[in-house]
């Protein structure tokens, strides 16, 4: 902070300002302006006329220790350590957060059952000292090689189209073997059920063979009615799998976790390098 800031901040401290007031007057952060308020302790207590401001500056990598929270705001204070007035019930207000009650509810059967004589702000910041998300679990799937194929379109680079001479996005099909990660990648211009289905007999014969079955997305081209159990496929598509014994395997609606890995592909294939 600036000499003449810091000048300003000390002077409104020692006119006993708050924090609220100094921020308003200066607009120094209340973090910083706590950090003096210790600082400017610290002095007062050495002597009027001299500055020790410790180990480390205001300013410096380390700051000095946030002073403890008093009784009216909800704490006492034992030593140098500050005790939530909430710790005496804290097993009963783990309970209720496990029966995902908000803090406004749980302040509110303090005062009514226990005569609770702190604020809710109190009983705000000890909710969230203890309350913690749980991690989202994934299951680890595995898979046989050659069990498992997925498939998707991507958008492929900015590219002169060579009938109409300007630049457009293509189409980006890829093909991934669930067990091995290799892909098969073709930029086509345009797509139709026929031409979903030569892609996927090119993959085949790039791969040297066919999985077991395939995880698509609810693309006009292979699926014309999605459903978690029984999909309408495409009549060409179906029969180009039935030819070569390939189960199609529809992913669900906006679940794209289902087929990550032919997403990742396309996103590793549109970040390369050109």
């Amino acid at each position: 902070m600036k000499p003449h800031l810091q000048s300003t901040v000390f002077t409104l401290l020692d006119r006993n300002a708050s924090q609220r007031e100094i921020h308003r007057l200066t607009g120094v952060d209340r973090k910083t302006i706590r950090r003096y308020r210790a600082l400017w302790s610290g002095v007062e207590a050495n002597s009027p006329g001299e500055v020790t401001p410790g180990p480390e500056s205001v300013d410096g990598q380390i700051p000095p220790p946030r002073p403890p929270a008093f009784e009216g705001m909800g704490a006492t204070v034992t030593g140098s350590q500050a005790r939530s007035a909430c710790e005496p019930h804290r097993a009963w207000i783990e309970e209720q957060l496990r029966l995902k009650r908000n803090a406004q509810a749980i302040y509110q059967d303090l005062v009514d059952r226990f005569g609770f004589p702190s604020s809710y702000q109190s009983v705000k910041r000890f909710v969230r000292t203890l309350r913690h998300g749980d991690p989202e679990q994934f299951d680890r799937l595995e898979f046989l090689p050659g069990e498992e194929a997925q498939v998707d379109y991507g958008e492929g680079a900015l590219t002169i189209d060579p009938r109409s001479g300007r630049y457009r996005r293509p189409r980006l099909f890829v093909m991934t073997l669930r067990y091995s990660r290799r892909s098969f990648r073709r930029v086509v211009w345009q797509s139709s059920q026929q031409v979903w289905a030569q892609l996927h007999e090119e993959a085949f014969r790039y791969f040297g063979g066919v999985p077991s079955y395939v995880v698509l997305d609810n693309l006009k081209e292979g699926v014309l009615k999605p459903d978690l159990y029984e999909p309408e496929l495409n009549p060409i598509y179906s029969a180009m799998l039935a030819h070569y014994a390939v189960v199609a395997d529809p992913a669900r609606v906006a679940d794209p976790n289902r087929k990550g890995c032919v997403e990742n592909a396309i996103q590793h294939t549109q970040g390369a390098p050109r």
